[in-house]
């Protein structure tokens, strides 16, 4: 009982460092960089395949796709770009998160502590505030690595229990079954740069085996649900917002919905695709290959749905379609005379 309570404490601990570091990184890099973002999304709206780039760049530079999806559904709610001129953004933001997956993908656990003393260093002794928010940002990204760090000490024994190990065996025999759990993570950390995170690091723990202990079929389909489950943010930043901005959001949904539905099929072609890419041993390469793999889903269903945005802005349009004016009722001059004289009494 008390190993399971520090697994837990450590587990959630880490996580909860990996989820600090991530928002403190990512507001500093907003305030430094926000305003010209956003100018740079603006302009350019014009051409699909520039605007799917620069939405790419602004969720690299920003490190939130979050980010990227709510200034979008901003522009369009203050009519400042159309449907068909968002969307692409916003498959552009899905390819940008990725770069998340691969940063985290280096081992930089040697270096962990020194990057958050510099950044603690530079962010106490700056004076200018660009240079404050740099030093911030450095900070927010050692504090992420040493959450991983966190995490992935206490799955170590958790990866050698059987109980456990066959529990995940069952998992992993299922695609869907993996969606699943994948979804309802990030739904709950409202995160899914920290869930693949997670996932990362525990795929790099050895089994009983010796081999990973989840292996990469078996992290796919919850890379998948991952996917998905990050639309909530997309959904929920639509509320009150208008029709349009709501079509924004529900793109998002179908765009990774519509790959989630693709790939739970092509789990093994897939997994032998990115193998192929990355070759190694697989306890050693397996956090780079579930980056890759993230990295792929998002640029093939961005090749797939880019010539079809047409067709995205019909779905959505006919999901959400206007309102339909309310037909005016006739006047009735009678009823709406004050003092009508009472025909039936005379």
């Amino acid at each position: 009982m008390e190993e399971l309570l520090q697994i837990g404490l450590g587990l959630f601990g880490g996580l909860a460092l990996f989820l600090y570091g991530m928002n403190l990184m990512s507001s500093s890099l907003q305030e430094a960089a926000g305003e010209r973002m956003r100018s740079i999304l603006a302009a350019v709206t014009k051409n699909p395949l520039v605007a799917v780039l620069a939405g790419a760049v602004a969720t690299a530079v920003l490190q939130s796709s979050s980010a990227t999806t709510v200034m979008t559904i901003g522009f369009v709610a203050a009519g400042l770009m159309n449907l068909r001129q968002a969307i692409p953004i916003i498959m552009g933001a899905n390819i940008g998160t990725t770069i998340t997956a691969q940063i985290i993908a280096f081992k930089l656990s040697d270096y962990v502590l020194g990057i958050v003393l510099a950044g603690f260093i530079v962010m106490s002794l700056a004076k200018q505030s660009k240079v404050k928010l740099t030093g911030t940002a450095i900070f927010g990204f050692g504090l992420l690595f040493l959450g991983i760090d966190t995490m992935g000490a206490v799955m170590k024994p958790l990866a050698e229990n059987p109980v456990f190990t066959d529990m995940i065996a069952q998992v992993t025999g299922v695609p869907i079954l993996g969606v699943a759990v994948g979804t309802i993570m990030t739904l709950v950390v409202q995160s899914s740069s920290a869930t693949i995170a997670v996932l990362q690091n525990f795929a790099a723990q050895a089994g009983p085996d010796g081999a990973s202990v989840i292996g990469l079929e078996g992290a796919l389909p919850i890379l998948l649900g991952d996917n998905l489950g990050t639309t909530i943010t997309a959904l929920l930043a639509a509320v009150g917002q208008s029709r349009d901005a709501k079509r924004v959001a529900l793109s998002h949904c179908i765009f990774n919905l519509s790959g989630c539905l693709l790939f739970v099929w092509l789990i093994g072609p897939a997994a032998s695709v990115v193998a192929a890419l990355t070759p190694g041993p697989e306890i050693e390469v397996i956090a780079r290959q579930i980056a890759n793999a993230h990295t792929l889903f998002n640029v093939t269903m961005t090749l797939l749905w880019l010539p079809l945005v047409s067709l995205m802005v019909r779905i959505v349009m006919a999901v959400l379609p206007d309102h339909p004016r309310r037909p005016r009722r006739p006047r009735n001059p009678v009823a709406e005379t004050p003092f009508a004289p009472d025909t039936a009494a005379a």
